[in-house]
């Protein structure tokens, strides 16, 4: 069957793996769609995860000397959506032709524990593309609970990308009034529809001070554009006291981020929100399963529309071409989605 994978920086191929054996307790899935993550997966594909060049030492939870991951680096996907078309004898859910959502990479199918696609089920009549969305659904629904929301607490987002967009709706959601920051025109208009009571284009200037002239300032910020520069604004934007949710991907050193100034001044509080775990105030109620039915029932339920997100489908034959474009290119992609077809 098609995998698509990293060979190294820049480089993309479709390839073929053998299918797996169905074990017992486990179900056969086909692919549908599978989306792009244009944070983690970048990284692979631009050669600056850090898994690449230190060693990720799970009990001391450190990074150490060494590698955790070499290329070739197969299916890296996080966001897919297939079709149950095969169940070991001992298996009684997901019914076979069920639609479900997890994750298993960019590839044609897989072979997973039925256990762990218990409750991933799209209800009947769903689009399935929505399946797409449960991951980045759940990093957006971890960065607002990581903020610690009021009803009526001024938030303010910066970085206007899927994640940054499902955030603004589930803040919206959750009783705060939002400012979302981009360049990127269309993206502030989609959060305005999804209900951001105010934009700001971060070419025009200083998204800080543009706030302080209506408030005091953001009573928190969830900063996710990955961007050091957007950090330290995010930083100068919040009250004294405030939160700053540090949801990006940050890579390499931390240029323009200076915690001498309004960080060290203002006694900002600078929390990571990362989907290995929920906010740790909240661990002995919520976990990652539960960060993505709640986002999958708002969807499904009306409260989250996702199709605005989904800019291009592409099919994996052109996989290189996709990850060039959207490194290459990324204002002009929102969401990439992969679909398959039949192996020739």
């Amino acid at each position: 069957m098609h995998v698509i994978t990293i060979q190294g920086p820049g480089v993309v191929r479709v390839e073929r793996e053998r299918t797996g054996a169905l074990e017992p307790g486990c179900v056969r899935v086909r692919t549908l769609y599978s989306g792009v993550s244009a944070g983690t997966e970048l990284t692979a594909y631009r050669g600056t995860n850090p898994y690449l060049t230190k060693k990720w030492d799970g009990e001391r939870r450190l990074f150490v000397d060494g590698q955790t991951h070499a290329y070739p680096l197969a299916g890296w996907g996080y966001q897919e959506v297939g079709e149950v078309v095969e169940a070991a004898p001992d298996v009684a859910a997901p019914a076979l032709g069920s639609l479900v959502w997890g994750i298993w990479g960019h590839r044609r199918e897989a072979v997973l524990p039925a256990a762990k696609l218990a409750g991933h089920e799209l209800p009947p009549g769903a689009d399935p593309l929505t399946g797409v969305f449960a991951r980045v659904g759940a990093i957006a629904l971890n960065a607002v609970h990581a903020a610690d929301l009021h009803l009526g607490d001024e938030l303010a987002i910066f970085g206007q990308g899927v994640i940054g967009l499902l955030a603004t709706r589930l803040a919206v959601l959750s009783g705060a009034r939002v400012l979302a920051a981009d360049a990127i025109p269309d993206r502030l208009e989609l959060a305005r529809r999804y209900g951001a009571a105010e934009t700001f284009d971060v070419r025009e200037g200083s998204a800080a001070e543009f706030l302080r002239k209506k408030c005091a300032g953001a009573d928190a910020v969830i900063e996710l554009s990955g961007s050091h520069a957007g950090l330290h604004e995010a930083i100068r934007t919040v009250v004294r006291g405030g939160r700053v949710v540090a949801a990006g991907f940050y890579q390499g050193e931390g240029l323009g981020l200076r915690l001498g100034e309004e960080f060290h001044h203002n006694q900002v509080q600078l929390v990571s929100s990362q989907i290995g775990g929920v906010a740790t105030w909240l661990a002995h109620r919520w976990d990652v399963e539960r960060l993505q039915r709640t986002f999958m029932g708002l969807v499904h339920g009306g409260d989250v529309d996702t199709a605005p997100l989904t800019s291009h489908i592409v099919d994996i034959a052109d996989a290189a071409d996709a990850y060039d474009l959207i490194d290459r290119h990324p204002a002009e992609v929102l969401q990439l989605v992969f679909t398959f077809k039949e192996p020739e």
